[in-house]
């Protein structure tokens, strides 16, 4: 086995043979919620494609700054659902099915949308705080970027990334992807980059938070004599 399917099987074997014995015992009841979101994706593109369902759209799933946070709460789980202006549909569709159907199958249903809320929610709080730093700040925002649509799964989708390398210690592939985030931010300074960034900060707080309180949990057993707890996969 060469060095470079060693490190693969080490990064990713064991959510690979999870992944697909989930599939292989029931292919389309292993991960309801993505599909749920994947239908739902497509339903709420093809409306937002209609005369009649532009507004529609944006009312119920469309995110910017300049608008009343309250509102923008609001319209933030939906607007995972919304495909961004630049991307088109299909890769959407792809990032929800691959990305949140892994996370679904490896982590459950409940954990995997939280995480997915708390990079995208990460990444509309801090448009708001980058527009009120200013362009001049290292963090900043220019003015106009509180007008840009924020929508569509990507920040969800690197958060989740994130978490399950987390999970499952596939630390080369973790630092990998925020390599290529850094690296998109370098490339092309925007506010989806930015938010990107701080989608990541968001899921890093989240496993050190996890990492913390497994410490803790283990040091209990411990005092009790008990040996330490299975890494959890």
């Amino acid at each position: 086995m060469s060095t470079l399917a060693r490190l693969a099987r080490a990064e990713w074997g064991l959510p690979y043979v999870t992944a697909r014995r989930a599939l292989a015992r029931r292919p389309w009841r292993a991960l309801p919620m993505t599909l749920a979101a994947v239908c739902l994706t497509s339903l709420l593109h093809f409306v937002h494609n209609q005369p009649w369902g532009f507004r529609f759209v944006a009312n119920v799933g469309s995110v910017r700054a300049e608008e009343p946070l309250w509102l923008s709460l609001l319209r933030t789980p939906l607007s995972l659902c919304v495909p961004a202006l630049d991307l088109p549909v299909w890769g959407a569709l792809l990032q929800i099915l691959c990305v949140f159907g892994i996370a679904e199958i490896c982590l459950g249903w409940w954990r995997t949308l939280v995480i997915a809320y708390i990079a995208t929610l990460a990444g509309t709080l801090y448009a708001r705080v980058g527009i009120a730093l200013g362009p001049q700040h290292p963090l900043g925002l220019p003015s106009t970027d509180a007008q840009v649509v924020d929508t569509g799964p990507s920040a969800a989708v690197i958060g989740l990334a994130l978490f399950l390398c987390w999970w499952y210690r596939a630390y080369l592939t973790g630092g990998l992807v925020i390599a290529a985030m850094g690296a998109e931010l370098v490339l092309k300074e925007n506010l989806a980059g930015k938010e990107h960034i701080a989608a990541i900060g968001a899921v890093l707080m989240v496993c050190g938070i996890s990492t913390l309180a497994q410490g803790r949990r283990s040091n209990g057993r411990l005092g009790c004599g008990s040996g330490l707890p299975p890494i959890q996969s």
